[in-house]
């Protein structure tokens, strides 16, 4: 069911599938830098018959049919999601235990929100096609991404997910991504603090990012990484090779259906533990 939560004053368009808590466990699906609710398809039903859970799925500020944000987005915007605005979007579909479930960047702001809030209602993480630092095949795609929504059908075919946030959803993520600054971005500290399983699930042929992703999370981590590289898979597994992603997250999330229910909280909070939120770059 498509809903808006609205969070801080700023409306997001989200959508719910199957049952919700305390019914049952919640997957929160947090889409890539370029994507929204529409783009996940008809993943999070495919999610919600195979594992039982309830699915929510939101579009940040300045993607799809959420309200949108001004740029140009400040080089800390995946801190900014996962310390500042993923907290109260949890709080407010009353989130009682489940997991996250993000891609690209999605998958960035899961890690950071674990790693830096250590949620205890949070059972697992799935991560699909992560990035814990920059790598130069990831901005070298991320350069063609721009010849081709400036030069290509791109924007036309990123239109019809964002309408009027097209522009403020592609430039937001691709000048952030370009900034020369943002080499320095870096969050495997976070995955150092992270004290639940991951699943790791990586295309064979992702032009954005390589099995060193996959290999930083499991020497950074103390808690489980399991990883599932999909042969034939790019950037987005669960589009590109449905079935065998599914199959991995379900296997990885039935056993924590088991785990013992997290009384709720007010509210989610930082521990002084975690690691802090970094200050902008400079030049």
């Amino acid at each position: 069911m498509r809903e808006r939560i609205v969070i801080g004053g700023t409306a997001l368009e989200a959508r719910w599938v199957g049952p919700r808590p305390p019914e049952a466990p919640t997957i929160v699906m947090l889409h890539e830098g370029l994507g929204s609710v529409a783009q996940w398809r008809d993943f999070p039903e495919q999610l919600a018959a195979s594992t039982g859970y309830g699915v929510f799925l939101y579009s940040r500020a300045g993607y799809g049919g959420s309200d949108p944000v001004v740029l140009p987005r400040p080089l800390t915007y995946m801190h900014d999601e996962a310390l500042d605005v993923l907290p109260k979007v949890l709080d407010a579909i009353g989130f009682e235990r489940g997991i996250l479930l993000g891609h690209s960047d999605g998958a960035s702001i899961a890690t950071i929100y674990a790693g830096g809030v250590r949620d205890p209602r949070v059972l697992g993480l799935v991560l699909i096609a992560p990035h814990f630092f920059v790598e130069a095949v990831g901005l070298a795609s991320i350069a063609e991404a721009k010849a081709a929504y400036e030069t290509g059908t791109l924007r036309e075919r990123l239109a019809r997910y964002h309408g009027d946030n097209v522009d403020v959803a592609f430039w937001g993520w691709n000048r952030a991504w370009l900034d020369p600054e943002f080499e320095k971005w870096d969050i495997r500290e976070y995955i150092g603090s992270i004290r639940v399983p991951m699943l790791i699930v990586q295309g064979s042929d992702d032009p954005y990012g390589t099995m060193a992703q996959v290999e930083a999370a499991q020497a950074e981590s103390h808690s489980p990484v399991e990883v599932a590289v999909i042969s034939g898979a790019r950037h987005a597994a669960h589009i590109e090779r449905a079935a065998p992603t599914l199959s991995a997250i379900t296997a990885f999330v039935s056993p924590l259906t088991t785990a013992p229910p997290t009384p709720p909280r007010a509210s989610a909070s930082t521990p002084e533990s975690a690691p802090a939120k970094p200050p902008p770059p400079t030049a």
